[in-house]
């Protein structure tokens, strides 16, 4: 179980508070640089003449940060927090400025996939951080406050991007995350003192090999939608699952997915990763096939979920003093059931009423998600706090990655071309799937008690 920290003097405090807007500022580059740059993205293409590689700018970033951030907080446990956030961070400036420097599109895929290897520390090595820097109560405060500062983040990007593609280059989509990263890379450097105890383990590399290699055939075979490649990607995760099983100091906690706690947080973001990503990912068609809107329409359907999520983790961290972690991702996934449930029978309604359910997914979202994550690094062992919190993170991506590939199949390419009420039906058959998925996590989520004393969560 992780401890909580001695209290400190008033000197220790100004720099914890000071590495604290080090870490959030890191995190604010990281969702800037996710929103910003698909604004810039058909400039990009034209300057570069790449039209027909246009998705692999996403697919390599997303690739290579989901696929890393398992080792960057495994490797965190082992080597430092503070040496390896240093290192991510250097890695996600470095491909920036690549970036913005690229001439061709090959070398654009190449310099997003080292800015994507950087990226895989950062969120998850600050979250790692903050709960070793601070006790449950202010924890859940600092990471509301990243929640809030990621939700800006989404949406100042899209404007933020287009208005630096206009008036100045696409290239500066990707410079201007450079101040914000040196000035976080310089107050962590600075004021950060190294957290939690170091373990000295030889690291399973085999395991880790077999993880990373078949985490990253499964994303990339659902991105590209080759299934032989997603089953060898799956195959390849077996067999890494049965080394690290078996391996003293493994890249996932295997010992910690032994306990309820852990392995309801883990299947909880992955069931609730595989539900909200699987629909947003086709909500926008929704705004622009069946409401017949446009691009504004599109961002106007997807904004309110983000509004609510950031909201109501804010929200989560004032209620936990009072309510106990288990009852609010109960609570979450229980508001997800029954607006997953309303939106199977709002499909041809106008916009502004799935805009609105669509604020209450968030919001759902918003209480599951980070009481869970709270809950799992409550319940971490010693020396696993960093495979706990990013495993965490890794379950909810993954989901994501399933969830937007299966829900394509219930949709239909031929309805997503078609529109209309073809396509108000496909969406339906990902609402039913949705539900389904959520309904399995509250299900799962009932299974976690109280202990006595709001905010924690027992077994």
């Amino acid at each position: 179980m992780t401890t909580a920290p001695a209290a400190l003097s008033p000197e220790h405090a100004r720099l914890r508070q000071l590495a604290t807007v080090g870490l959030i500022l890191g995190v604010f580059l990281n969702a800037l640089e996710s929103s910003v740059v698909s604004t810039a993205m058909p400039s990009v293409i034209a300057d570069l003449r790449g039209s027909d590689l246009y998705a692999l700018p996403f697919a390599v970033y997303m690739l290579s940060a989901t696929v890393t951030s398992p080792l960057w907080g495994r490797g965190s446990d082992i080597a430092g927090r503070k040496k390896l956030y240093l290192t991510g961070m250097a890695l996600f400036l470095i491909g920036s400025a690549l970036c913005g420097a690229a001439q061709s599109m090959g070398g654009l895929i190449g310099a997003r996939a080292l800015q994507g290897l950087g990226a895989g520390a950062l969120l998850t090595i600050s979250l790692t951080i903050v709960g070793e820097l601070y006790e449950l109560q202010e924890r859940a405060k600092v990471q509301a406050f990243i929640s809030g500062v990621w939700g800006i983040s989404g949406l100042a990007g899209p404007l933020l991007g287009g208005f630096l593609t206009d008036t100045l280059s696409w290239r500066w989509t990707f410079y201007v995350s450079l101040p914000f990263g040196v000035a976080a890379f310089v107050m962590v450097l600075r004021y950060l003192r190294e957290t939690g105890e170091r373990r000295p383990a030889q690291l399973d590399w085999l395991g880790a090999a077999l993880f990373t290699v078949g985490s990253g055939l499964t994303i990339w075979g659902l991105e590209l939608k080759i299934w032989p490649l997603v089953a060898l990607g799956l195959a390849v995760l077996a067999a890494a699952v049965f080394l690290e099983a078996r391996h003293p100091s493994p890249l996932l906690p295997m010992q910690a997915l032994r306990e309820r706690v852990p392995a309801v947080a883990f299947a909880g973001n992955f069931l609730g990763g595989a539900a909200y990503f699987g629909v947003i990912a086709y909500l926008p068609l929704y705004a622009q096939g069946i409401s017949g809107g446009g691009a504004t329409s599109a961002g106007a359907i997807l904004t309110p979920m983000l509004v609510g999520w950031t909201l109501t983790s804010i929200l989560s961290a004032r209620l936990m003093k009072r309510v106990p972690l288990s009852r609010l991702a109960q609570m979450g996934f229980a508001v997800l059931v029954a607006v997953f449930l309303l939106l199977t029978f709002t499909v041809h309604a106008p916009l502004w009423i799935t805009s609105v359910l669509g604020f209450v997914v968030g919001m759902g979202m918003g209480f599951s998600m980070l009481s869970l994550l709270l809950s799992a690094q409550q319940a971490a062992r010693p020396g696993e706090l960093g495979a706990v919190t990013s495993g965490v993170m890794f379950a909810r991506q993954m989901g994501g990655a399933l969830g937007v590939a299966v829900m394509a199949l219930l949709i239909g390419a031929a309805a997503i071309h078609a529109g209309g009420t073809e396509l108000a039906e496909g969406l339906r058959r990902a609402y039913f799937l949705a539900l389904g998925l959520v309904t399995v996590a509250l299900a799962v989520t009932l299974t976690l008690r109280p202990r006595a004393g709001a905010g924690v969560t027992g077994a």
